[in-house]
């Protein structure tokens, strides 16, 4: 390459250039030199807090929520109760086109109007359980001797035929009932929550396997362990799975299976029957507490009489297949910005076994509160701030899925223009930070953000992924959604889709705290001057290309 010579001035000139441009872009040998920082409205966030704080009515919008409108399975007469209650609240406190909106079909919904069982020989005793969603009825009370009947192949089939009618059939095996030592309760640690901060950006397991494990995992015989590991999960799977057919052919009249996990009276409980309109009922599925089903189970095994009482009365609702979400905003006032949206949001519906307390009356509730001091303080946001509460997401996020689909489809005006979703579905736990779903250009916006919580405990951000909830809904479009850190309280151990997610198991002061510091999260984006970034948009390779990719790999191997 040719060299090229320069003159002293001109050498002169360049330096001054190179001066003016790193003391503009500040250097590590000019520790005076100026970043930018995120601005943030620190007048804004004591109004706030004073608001948020002092004059909270988080636990009345969950008392509406839960106690008065009751149960709310997606499409049922209480989400409804619950969805315009919602949006006339909406209404009252001045936010703008509240409505009910139609996010697709959703298929047949389902309530429970009656259940009893009880165990009346050898003696008495009230039996804790509840029907799974979308069974059918008993069509009045049975009586009848347990059956124990855990394994479904054919030759079980062929050993009880004629010998279901009118059963009550126990499907599992006993459930495994442990002593604990530790509290269903827990928030996160000073030591968890910095590690969690320090977590990079991990999709799945944030451990890294190690080197040896590595080429362990990439040798020859992996395959056949794939295979293998694939074989007996199938088997397994196929001893388990339910003979439905065989049953209702045999007149089964109930079956009985202890829950998956908890004891102490609690049941957890979701789905057992389809939603599809047309398909048929299913056989009545009680999931009973742990230690009851042991009982029947123990005494039926040693051959002791036994006599069950079940009576359950279901209702099915075929006529509107469709299902809503609750939609309301406060409109943008910046003539450049009002055209984009900063939105904010949790699923209003639950499972049937409770009033969904902490899953996720306490999301709602935050999010209301949110509205309401946003618009107690008479904020006039540069952005449009829009609310959404979301129908049938515990069936696979798809009220938020409706709405992304319908608004926000790549390429549209609307994906373009808009700005970010934040969500709340964790339980009842305080806000201890922010989880950036690995983006990593918005770390240093929500640090400065959540820095000035800190003494509310509110105070990391990680780059971990969070999964299960809708922003999902919206990540996988290729937008800004976000779910905040919680304490995990009890959600998992006690309240998650159980018998026991009502309102005294939420705790009022970590609503107040995370409406709190929501808000200042919803207001700063509606606020700064640009959109908050994107992740770089990920390639997604054909299921054809991957395979292609596998047999090339192979075929190297071979060779």
């Amino acid at each position: 390459m040719k060299t090229r010579s320069f003159h002293p001035w001109r050498m002169l000139l360049l330096g001054t250039v190179c001066s003016m441009f790193l003391v503009s872009q500040g250097t590590a040998s000019d520790p005076k030199a100026k970043t930018k920082v995120e601005p943030v409205d620190a007048a804004m966030n004591a109004r706030i807090r004073k608001e948020g704080l002092n004059n909270s009515q988080v636990m009345k919008h969950l008392f509406y929520l839960t106690e008065v409108s009751g149960p709310r399975f997606a499409g049922s007469p209480n989400f409804m109760k619950a969805a315009n209650w919602a949006k006339d609240q909406l209404t009252k406190w001045g936010l703008k086109k509240a409505r009910l909106e139609e996010w697709g079909k959703f298929g047949r919904s389902w309530t429970l109007e009656k259940f009893t069982l009880e165990m009346t020989e050898p003696y008495y005793a009230p039996l804790i359980g509840y029907p799974k969603a979308w069974v059918g009825s008993t069509n009045g009370p049975i009586s009848a001797k347990p059956i124990i009947m855990t394994s479904f192949t054919k030759k079980d089939q062929e050993k009880f035929h004629g010998k279901l009618k009118n059963a009550i059939v126990l499907i599992r095996p006993k459930a495994k009932i442990v002593a604990k030592f530790e509290p269903d309760a827990k928030r996160f640690t000073r030591e968890e929550l910095i590690a969690l901060g320090n977590r990079g950006n991990f999709r799945r397991n944030p451990n890294i396997l190690p080197k040896s494990k590595q080429k362990q995992l990439k040798s020859n015989d992996q395959p056949n362990r794939a295979d293998r590991i694939r074989k007996r999960r199938r088997r397994f799977f196929m001893r388990r799975r339910l003979p439905t057919a065989f049953f209702k052919k045999e007149g089964v009249a109930a079956i009985l299976q202890p829950t998956f996990k908890g004891n102490d009276g609690t049941v957890f409980v979701s789905g057992g029957g389809s939603r599809k309109v047309g398909d048929e009922y299913g056989i009545p599925a009680i999931v009973m507490t742990g230690e009851h089903y042991n009982r029947l189970y123990r005494l039926t095994e040693a051959g002791i009489y036994v006599k069950v009482n079940v009576n359950v009365k279901t209702r099915f609702y075929e006529n509107n297949p469709m299902d809503y979400n609750v939609i309301a905003e406060i409109p943008g006032t910046d003539p450049k910005l009002k055209h984009e949206v900063v939105m904010m949001g949790a699923h209003l519906d639950c499972w049937h076994s409770a009033t969904g307390a902490t899953d996720n009356a306490a999301g709602c509730a935050v999010m209301m509160e949110v509205a309401r001091i946003l618009t107690a303080l008479k904020v006039k946001p540069r952005r449009t701030i829009r609310i959404g509460l979301w129908g049938a997401e515990e069936t696979g996020l798809n009220g938020s899925r409706g709405y992304v689909a319908k608004h926000l489809k790549k390429g549209t005006e609307e994906h373009k223009n808009f700005a970010a979703y934040f969500n709340f579905d964790n339980g009842t736990g305080k806000v201890r930070g922010i989880r950036t779903q690995g983006n990593t250009k918005v770390k240093k916006i929500f640090e400065a953000w959540v820095k000035p919580f800190a003494d509310l405990d509110a105070n990391t951000v990680s780059l971990a992924y969070a999964g299960g909830t809708d922003h999902l809904s919206f990540d996988a479009v290729g937008l800004p959604g976000f779910g905040f850190i919680q304490d995990p309280i009890h959600y998992s151990s006690r309240t998650h889709h159980s018998n026991m997610d009502g309102y005294d198991h939420v705790v009022p002061a970590d609503l107040t705290q995370a409406a709190t510091v929501i808000t200042s999260f919803v207001y700063h984006a509606a606020q700064r001057d640009e959109k908050l970034p994107r992740k770089p948009e990920r390639k997604r390779r054909s299921r054809k290309s991957k395979k292609k990719s596998a047999q090339k790999k192979a075929n190297v191997k071979k060779k």
